[in-house]
Order: C-alpha cells, then structure tokens, then sequence
C-alpha cells in the first residue's frame, strides 16, 4: 500500500514538470515568431531599382550584385518605408495639414473684417458755388428796393448738407434763395455770403458778394411832404375841415 501511494506522487511529480516544460517551451516558440516578424522591419536589406536601359523594364531587388555586370542595367538605390516610417509620415502629414488649416483659418480670420463705418465715411465733395444774383456790386435804394439772392451750387448737394445765405454775418435765409429787405437796413456798404455746410456743421464752401444801401431822397421828401400835410389837416378846425373836403368833392 505504501509503495502504491509512492508511485502515484512520482507519477503527478512527472506530469507537473512536463507541463512546465510545454508552456516555456511555447513562451519560447511565442517570442521567436514575434521577432521574426519584426525583424525584417528593423533590419531590412538595402533595396535596389533596377532599370533595362533598352526596354525600360524596372525591377527591384536586395542583390544588385546579379545586374551590375550587365552593361545595359542601371542599378540605383532605393529609401525603405517601413511601417513605422509611414506612420511617422501620416502623423507629420496630419499636423502639417493642421497647422496648415489653422493658419489658414487665422488668416481667414484676420483678412475678413468687419466694414460697419463703412456706410457712414462719406467723401467730402468740392462744391463749386456761385452768387448769380446779384451778380456784381450793386447799389440798392432804401426802402423801396429789396436784395433778391439767388446762389447756385455744383454738384447737387449731398445729403445732410445745406446752404445759408448771410447777410453781415448774421443768417437771413437757408436755401438758394433769399429776398433781404432793405427798409431796415442802414445806408452803406453790406457783404452777402453764401456758404456750404455738413451736417455736422463744418464750413465746405462759402462765397461772398459785397452791396451797397443807399437812402432814397425823393422818398424821404414825399413821406415828408405827407406828414407835414397830414400835421396842417389835423389842425384845422371842424369848420374848415368841412369846406376842404367840399372843394376837394368840387
């Protein structure tokens, strides 16, 4: 019974060791096939082109030593690209392309701008304008007479800008033409200015044209006349009065 037992522990003994031996025997088997297949990669052969000058034919190969006795072969050598290689490639070839699209979008992004004052900047334009009447120095009488102005301007007028028409410096009219009572203006002389503006009121033209005001004696004498005649009228007594105005109806 005792030797039975021994014999059944050697066999179990026997059998673990053999199993150990199978699995370091495929761990072994393991490692050398993943080195074979990575082996050509890190320690691939020089490859070379090959060209049949006479027929164009090309070829590659790893033993250039077999074509370059041959007088009508040119061997040439080649770049290997292995995985790793082309890994690298794709990645530089995506961060280029990255790089690329982001400068690209930076320089979308800084070329495009906003034109929002666009609408608002307006050319100031050089207006030409003129005082057509009155067209030269000119005498006018007090107070029969009044100042007819007429201004004209060229091009038209832009929008938000207007003319005023002055007279000594003070605004008489707004437009191209003003009719400017002399009844209360004093005999000498006067100047007329015409002048162009923007809206925000900065002066873009402006002419002036230089008039005179004289006083009318003969119609200082005649109101005078009619005052002095209306002052003896109301003087007179009713009785008088009455007999004028029968003679005045005679």
């Amino acid at each position: 019974m005792h030797s039975l037992s021994k014999h059944s522990r050697l066999i179990q003994t026997a059998m673990t060791i053999r199993s150990h031996t199978k699995n370091k025997m495929l761990f072994t088997g393991l490692l050398v096939f993943t080195a074979s297949l990575y082996a050509p990669l890190a320690n691939a052969s020089a490859i070379y082109k090959v060209v049949d000058e006479k027929t164009g034919q090309v070829t590659f190969t790893d033993r250039p030593q077999n074509y370059e006795q041959q007088a009508d072969k040119q061997v040439t050598q080649t770049s290997v690209m292995t995985r790793s290689d082309t890994l690298n490639s794709s990645n530089n070839s995506n961060t280029s392309g990255q790089s690329s699209s982001t400068a690209q979008a930076a320089s979308t992004e800084t070329t495009i701008t906003p034109d929002a004052d666009s609408s608002t900047v307006k050319t100031a334009v050089n207006y030409q304008l003129t005082i057509t009447e009155p067209s030269e120095e000119r005498a006018y009488r007090r107070p029969a007479q009044n100042i007819a102005v007429n201004v004209q301007v060229k091009p038209s007028l832009q929008a938000g800008d207007n003319v005023s028409i002055y007279l000594d410096g003070n605004e008489v009219a707004q437009g191209l033409n003003a009719s400017i009572p002399t009844v209360d203006i004093l005999p000498g002389s006067h100047s007329i200015t015409a002048v162009v503006t923007n809206e925000k009121g900065k002066t873009l033209q402006q002419v002036a044209r230089t008039v005179y005001v004289i006083q009318n004696n003969t119609t200082l004498q005649d109101n005078k006349r009619k005052a002095e005649q209306l002052l003896a009228y109301q003087n007179l007594s009713l009785y008088q009065k009455l007999l004028l105005k029968l003679r005045q109806s005679d």
